[in-house]
């Protein structure tokens, strides 16, 4: 048994819900920056720490991550004002450089190169946005970067503007931007974009954001000129995502409230300086996404009556008449780019990528085919575009640029990456199983070909379930060092994911949670009636959503696996909705203050359901001290009663990372670390012998 530092549990601190006292010991840990909680954090990292340090196979490990992550890695090109633009990574910069050249056959220029921005590399590129006109030739046309900083993995963001053929800033200066993007107006002179009002000094990375306001930032002004666009004072719960249409002539407001995937549909005709917003999609009844628009014809993707989305169209002349176009298919339908003068469709089918083409009055034309069964990702660009790229990955196939010629209607090899590691090795195959319910649930499996099912691999079952979000196939080089370690690899599709549309999606929320947690059990069940592993071999592994999934499954069924690699998890779901966008997340889990709906989170919460004496898996839990999204003290609160409740010998450990957040545009160095430690954790605990060599 570790001797875990000491945790204060405090037994004053009890909460009344609904007349039941819920007991809160830890509640000292939320305040972040406490001299109590500094403390906390630094002996915790310190026991981590020393117990990955003495894992022998720990710096092999991390030297084989680094091998394989030393690949370039480019992003598919677009094309603005006569350029292209494309990002690159050399292998292991922390953070990928933006680039710019006149063709693709031209010599390439480092326009914007993050790594410059903090000697660590946690200053990452939070989004871009081209300044567009309505002639590709205009002077202004291509002329304007803008573009966004996150710092420490935050979710706030800075924007700048730089000029791209100087290659200098402009002083604009724009703060305090969370959930935004930015769109340029055609003439080029400035942009819409969103933000919250400046929070109290040292709450922003803890208080609750509402009131969301969509500003115009004009060129050469400062912040405080910029113009409110649109605001709802009687909306506290209401964001704001502006896009202007390709022609220029509306502003798209998307109207969303919380992650609830349900949505209005604003616009403003920019053509008319004092034009009004007006309200097009009124109600919060389904989800709607601007497609694109001929005149006063706008297509809208939306899954109104049609639980897979389908494509319709509204005249903004008769605003109350819907005209299907495409329509609901038995695949779900993901996105829909307009390109060619034709509509590209992305659809999944049992969670893989298939994409169609229509023609604008919804006739099929044809399939576009793959390399294989993976995921795609790409098909942007402008309406009489007649070139576009796409992305192509699976678990085994990492990322690989294709350019797709619509007059040719074929795709031709674009860049191909070189990873030190032989894809052959291993085999892919995707499996469906019964959950307890009876439900049928599709899991992908990967692992070295030709696997004998002997009932004793070490297998890590990944999953998330939640938000609608599908998990398709992906590369990763993390992955790849799992596979040579011997490890098995399984992926199910869960409920509360987006893989079979909106109904699939809400079979996971709220009331019906416990059956994301069913499935998830299921599938390790399977894996183990299969032959696959055994429960001293299985190990569980999930970040955010997927590490409530990960927490309410270990604490439910502790004897059915061996390890758990919980990351930046939701844990306490009685408080989750008090801190930063927490609030956002109650029409995915529901809110403690409704009493059914207390019920069924009280009877989860893997905070709230940890029993003393009882034998948990060995655990690795991972935050960061900057993470804004799912606060850390979600992670603090339960690492503190995981280790107090621990009443086996199997390791109780939590790795919280410095000037990090959530996840995004963390930097390659930390990437690796945490991967290795992820794996040295494993490596350890499930007795894996490896000499450190690939396959």
């Amino acid at each position: 048994m570790l001797n875990y530092p000491p945790s204060y549990p405090d037994p004053t601190v009890v909460d009344i819900y609904h007349g039941q006292p819920v007991p809160d010991p830890y509640r000292w840990l939320e305040d972040l920056d406490s001299e109590q909680t500094r403390a906390w954090i630094e002996a915790q990292n310190h026991l981590t720490f020393n117990y990955l340090q003495q894992i022998p196979a720990r710096q092999r490990i991390r030297e084989r991550l680094t091998q394989l992550w030393n690949y370039e890695k480019y992003s598919q090109p677009f094309k603005e004002g006569g350029r292209y633009f494309y990002f690159k990574n050399d292998g292991l910069q922390n953070q990928s450089v933006l680039y710019t050249q006149e063709s693709l056959e031209g010599q390439a220029r480092v326009l914007l190169d993050p790594n410059t921005f903090s000697e660590d590399g946690t200053v990452a590129l939070a989004g871009i946005a081209i300044s567009r006109a309505r002639d590709s030739g205009a002077e202004h046309a291509g002329r304007y970067l803008a573009y966004g900083l996150s710092r420490s993995g935050s979710d706030w963001q800075e924007w700048k503007v730089r000029d791209i053929e100087t290659g200098e800033d402009l002083p604009d200066h724009l703060r305090w931007v969370k959930f935004s993007g930015a769109s340029w107006t055609l003439d080029g002179q400035g942009f819409f974009y969103s933000r919250y009002d400046e929070p109290a000094p040292g709450s922003e990375y803890e208080s609750a954001n509402y009131f969301q306001k969509l500003y115009y930032h004009r060129l050469g002004t400062p912040q405080s000129q910029d113009t409110l666009v649109y605001h709802r004072p009687d909306q506290k719960e209401w964001g704001f995502a502006g896009g202007v249409t390709e022609d220029g002539n509306y502003l798209i407001i998307s109207v969303w409230r919380g992650t609830d995937p349900k949505n209005l549909i604003f616009y403003k005709d920019l053509r008319d300086p004092q034009s009004p917003v007006v309200e097009l999609i009124r109600e919060f009844e389904a989800e709607y996404s601007f497609v694109g628009n001929d005149g006063s014809r706008f297509w809208l993707l939306t899954d109104c009556q049609a639980p897979r989305r389908r494509l319709v169209a509204i005249d903004l002349e008769q605003p109350d008449q819907v005209q299907e176009v495409i329509p609901e298919a038995e695949e779900t339908l993901q996105g829909v780019s307009l390109i060619n003068n034709q509509f590209v469709a992305f659809y999944l089918k049992d969670a893989h990528t298939q994409i169609k083409t229509f023609a604008l009055d919804g006739t099929y034309l044809g399939e576009i085919p793959l390399p294989g069964l993976g995921s795609a990702s790409g098909f942007g660009g402008k309406r009489y575009d007649t070139e576009t790229f796409y992305t192509f990955t699976s678990f085994t196939t990492p990322p690989t640029i294709y350019r797709y010629d619509f007059t040719s209607g074929t795709s031709t090899l674009f860049r191909q990456p070189q990873v030190d590691f032989n894809p052959q090795a291993y085999e892919v195959q995707q499996v469906f199983y019964t959950s307890k319910d009876g439900t049928r649930i599709p899991m992908f499996l990967v692992h070295r070909r030709g696997l004998a099912r002997t009932g004793d691999h070490p297998t890590l079952l990944y999953g998330y379930g939640g938000f609608g979000i599908s998990l398709t196939p992906s590369f990763s080089v993390g992955l790849v060092a799992w596979l040579e370690m011997g490890g098995v690899y399984a992926q199910p599709n869960l409920r509360g994911g987006g893989e079979y549309g909106e109904e699939w999606h809400q079979a996971g929320t709220k009331l019906n949670k416990q059956k994301v947690f069913d499935d998830f059990i299921a599938a390790a069940e399977w894996l183990i009636a299969h032959g696959y592993t055994n429960p001293a071999k299985l190990a569980i592994s999930g970040g955010s959503n997927g590490g409530l999934l990960v927490g309410a499954c270990l604490v439910q069924r502790p004897e059915l696996f061996a390890a758990a690699l919980p990351a930046v998890g939701v844990f306490d779901m009685l408080r989750f909705h008090k801190f930063t966008i927490g609030w956002a997340w109650i029409s995915e889990y529901g809110s403690p203050e409704n009493p059914e709906e207390f019920k069924a989170l009280y009877a989860y919460s893997p905070l709230h359901n940890l029993k003393p004496g009882t034998a948990y898996p060995a655990t690795l839990i991972t935050t960061a001290d900057h993470d804004d999204r799912v606060v850390p003290a979600h992670s603090f609160k339960f690492a503190a009663a995981l280790q107090a409740a621990q009443g086996g010998s199997q390791p109780i450990l939590i790795r919280i990372d410095t000037k990090a957040g959530h996840g995004a545009g963390k930097p390659t160095s930390k990437l690796i670390e945490e991967a290795a430690d992820r794996w040295a954790f494993l490596v350890q605990v499930l007795g894996i012998p490896w000499d450190g060599t690939g396959s």
